[in-house]
């Protein structure tokens, strides 16, 4: 099997990695994450209406650009190794996906022509307990005679803020999970923007109170909402792996760019044989996360392609436990090292590898730690056996 990229993703891939490195160098990134979008307008209407990244996975019916995960994990990779302040995780890669797996067509239709055009930034809502939303208590929804009324409250939404559509979690009276889409200026709903860590994405708390609902807003059947957001989280899981693996190697190119320069003894501390240690040890964990990362976005595009057998969604959680977990504890290595290899002025504000490593910390708690993930991939496992 020949799992090299073919060449249109080549060209993906190149023309991706051009445009960022001026469009999302490291002065434009400070600029951005001061701003209080959390990103430029300007950079975002540059990918949504001239290379169309947004519609990447949105099937053609719906103004899409009809092609695969593949895809998008590679523009996620080079995402990352630039640190692009985008609502792009949240919108292309949560909302989206959610709406393309969920059962209701009208919203689709809705919805889908509008975040491919860019048009509109989504965002998907709900409540977690160590990154498990089954351990938290999700806002109610209460069956009112001609829809549904929300109450309730969502500690930290990606771009919450920001997002025009949010596609809120809710647990129903009897217990059961339903996904809404509510246009952010809905009656009810109250948004504030939160202090992070990592300053390149922004987090927000949403209340609800009494927000009224029609129950054509409901994305799905009662019965099929905690597997719809099961497979929503894997795949934005899979995404921002991806992700990852970008931020990992651009800190690795940082540090050998850096070893390179600085000199100790009148030598290049590059061609000391430990620091040379060091470096290939990065190199070696990027690697395998990058294998398991795209191997992940392959399974990814099937679940997006409607193959929705029980194997399929084995192969999925499976897939997304090891892509996430490999991918953070890569990017937390080779973050930490840049800075140790910096000689410590890698924290500084003047120098970038601080902000890798922000962006790696935050990013390995979101959608699930590692341990959250290896503890759930044993419970797959186990699970599978006979």
């Amino acid at each position: 099997m020949d799992f090299a990229f073919n060449d249109e993703q080549l060209m993906i891939q190149e023309s991706a990695a051009s445009f960022l490195a001026k469009a999302s160098d490291s002065a434009a990134v400070r600029d951005a994450m001061l701003r209080p979008e959390g990103f430029n307008p300007e950079v975002w209407l540059q990918i949504a209406q001239e290379l169309y990244w947004p519609a990447l996975i949105v099937p053609e019916q719906y103004g899409g650009l009809g092609l695969g995960f593949v895809e998008q994990a590679i523009l996620l990779e080079q995402m990352g190794r630039r640190l692009l302040c985008s609502p792009f995780l949240s919108s292309a890669c949560l909302a989206t996906p959610a709406l393309l797996l969920g059962s209701n067509e009208a919203l689709r239709e809705q919805w889908l022509p509008e975040l491919a055009a860019g048009s509109l930034c989504a965002t998907l809502a709900y409540q977690q307990q160590r990154g498990d939303w089954r351990q938290a208590q999700q806002p109610r929804a209460r069956k009112q005679a001609d829809g549904w009324l929300l109450s309730g409250q969502y500690d930290a939404v990606l771009d919450g803020a920001q997002a025009n559509l949010l596609l809120l979690a809710c647990e129903g009276d009897d217990g059961s999970l339903a996904l809404f889409a509510v246009p952010a200026n809905q009656a009810g709903i109250s948004r504030e923007t939160l202090p992070t860590l990592d300053q390149t994405r922004r987090l927000a708390r949403i209340r609800l109170n009494d927000v009224a609902l029609t129950a054509e807003q409901c994305l799905h059947p009662a019965s099929s909402g905690p597997d719809l957001l099961d497979k929503v989280l894997q795949i934005g899981a899979i995404a921002l792996a991806c992700e990852q693996v970008g931020g990992a190697q651009q800190s690795l190119d940082l540090t050998l760019a850096y070893i390179a320069e600085r000199k100790q003894f009148n030598r290049a501390i590059a061609s000391f044989q430990a620091i040379k240690h060091r470096c290939a040890d990065l190199m070696l964990s990027i690697e395998n996360s990058r294998s398991v990362a795209y191997y992940a976005a392959c399974v990814a595009q099937q679940a997006l392609a409607g193959e929705g057998d029980a194997q399929l969604a084995g192969e999925l959680g499976e897939a997304s436990a090891i892509a996430k977990s490999e991918a953070s504890e890569a990017f937390m290595h080779c973050a930490g090292e840049s800075i140790q290899l910096h000689g410590g002025v890698g924290f500084t504000w003047e120098y970038d590898p601080h902000l890798y490593f922000k962006r790696a910390r935050a990013s390995e708690q979101m959608l699930g730690s590692p341990s959250w993930h290896r503890e759930r991939l044993a419970t797959l496992i186990l699970e599978s056996r006979p």
